[in-house]
């Protein structure tokens, strides 16, 4: 078929076959537009107090964020609050002394109870211990909590629970819990405060992150999003009301207990569609470049397998073991046997004589000989090749 009537055909069938499909699309699916939030970035993707740092400088307080507690490098004023988030088992004995001498001066320090861990072989912190505090195991009942205008609400769901001393009940100001243990309580020490809490989960958030618009056809389905943290009323009016006791007073510490992600880290969970490509694009070269399992041509047959073909193996096999000048004496002893047959006299003759004679005889340089007759060195292949050639021709010519 010509190509003026192939071409026309072709346009008829695809406009026959994208009509109808297009009219199901269009009667089946809807344009619909959706936010995608980016991924958080910078401190924000490893500070669960971030959000509530923000919200505390919108509020015109001073605000330092730290990934551990180091009471020589802060030096926290009596009137500063520190939101210890890091697990206070980990606070060496002399921190833990330097961190209650400033709450005795007036700081105020909110400090959780442990996290999951084995309940039994765990010890605990120092820091609870010379507070007065005991933990009980992770309750299962929630907390109830109640905040006017607010729907009922439940907090402290996954905390340790915990039970204070005869000698730290003396110093409570505030406490909230239920039969399962203490989810909170405010104890005085000097001074200053100590909040302990089952959980700090309220006041961790995920930040506002940039967004864009899609516009996609799609079927119909709902796309809420709910939030948690401090995006939740109850957990922001919970929040404000622990950092009560010093607020506005000095500076809020935020001990976030995280590092930021390593340089590897970032390259394998971020750089992927980078490293992967070049991954499978280095596995296929090493493939390519690999050695094959067996011989890339069949093996000759039994058969055909000459002394010819043993000969030239074993050659090979001495070059390989860097034997060259076997193989030259071989091929040099040949040339003289053929040379005792056809010039006994030139034969019997030795050194730079024997040399002159074949020379004479075939009409060539003594030098050219000489070379030829001498041993090359081990690893020169080129030197051992040109003389092997020479001494077969020399036989030749005899």
């Amino acid at each position: 078929m010509k190509a003026r009537v192939l071409w026309p055909v072709v346009i008829a069938l695809a406009v026959l076959v994208s009509v109808p499909l297009g009219v199901w699309f269009l009667r089946t699916h809807e344009q619909v537009t959706r936010t995608e939030t980016l991924p958080p970035q910078g401190e924000a993707s490893y500070n669960p107090l971030y959000v509530l740092g923000q919200a505390l400088r919108a509020d015109g307080l001073q605000v330092q964020a730290r990934a551990r507690l180091d009471m020589a490098v802060m030096s926290p004023a009596a009137g500063d609050t520190v939101v210890l988030l890091q697990d206070s088992g980990e606070l060496p004995a002399p921190e833990v002394a330097a961190l209650l001498a400033w709450v005795q001066r007036g700081g105020h320090l909110l400090v959780r109870t442990p996290p999951t861990g084995n309940d039994d072989e765990r010890r605990e912190p120092a820091l609870l211990q010379a507070l007065g505090i005991g933990s009980l195991g992770f309750g299962s009942n929630c907390q109830p909590f109640q905040v006017e205008g607010e729907d009922r609400h439940q907090e402290f769901c996954g905390g340790r629970r915990f039970d204070l001393s005869d000698a730290a009940q003396a110093n409570v100001q505030r406490q909230w819990g239920n039969e399962s243990g203490l989810v909170f309580a405010r104890l005085r020490h000097g001074k200053g405060s100590v909040d302990v809490l089952a959980d700090m989960d309220f006041m961790r958030g995920q930040p506002e992150a940039p967004s864009f618009i899609v516009a996609q056809y799609r079927p119909k389905r709902d796309l809420d999003n709910p939030r948690d943290g401090l995006y939740d009323g109850p957990h922001r009016d919970l929040a404000r009301y622990l950092l009560q006791p010093n607020y506005g007073k000095g500076t809020m510490w935020l001990v976030y207990a995280s590092r930021p992600p390593s340089l590897w880290a970032r390259m394998f969970f971020e750089g992927w569609p980078l490293w992967l490509p070049l991954l499978l694009s280095l596995l296929g070269w090493l493939w390519m470049r690999s050695q094959r399992f067996g011989s890339e041509l069949p093996s000759p047959l039994a058969e055909r397998r000459s002394l010819l073909e043993h000969v030239r193996a074993s050659g090979e096999l001495l070059l390989r073991q860097r034997q060259g000048a076997r193989l030259h004496a071989a091929v040099r002893a040949l040339f003289l046997r053929r040379l005792q047959a056809r010039a006994p006299i030139a034969a019997a003759l030795e050194g730079a004589a024997q040399e002159q004679a074949i020379a004479t005889l075939l009409q060539w340089p003594e030098s050219r000989v000489r070379t030829a007759l001498a041993a090359p060195a081990a690893n020169d292949l080129t030197a051992l090749k040109e003389r092997i050639a020479l001494l077969l021709q020399m036989r030749r010519l005899l």
